[in-house]
């Protein structure tokens, strides 16, 4: 018996690989409850929606 894997495996981790190179890591490593509420995330998030109120037009105020 050998250890290497199976074509059905080795297509798999071919297809995910591709996958990956193409639209990167989909999901963090962490969720926002496992960071330090005073992570950069958090300040990278506070800049967005700084930056995203910034640009609605006053009509929609």
């Amino acid at each position: 018996m050998t250890d290497l894997p199976s074509d059905e495996a080795r297509q798999e981790a071919e297809r995910k690989r591709r996958l990956a190179e193409v639209f990167g890591d989909v999901l963090p490593e962490t969720t926002t409850d496992e960071r330090d509420p005073g992570s950069d995330d958090r300040r990278d998030e506070s800049a967005r929606d700084t930056w995203y109120r910034d640009q609605v037009p006053p009509h929609h105020g």
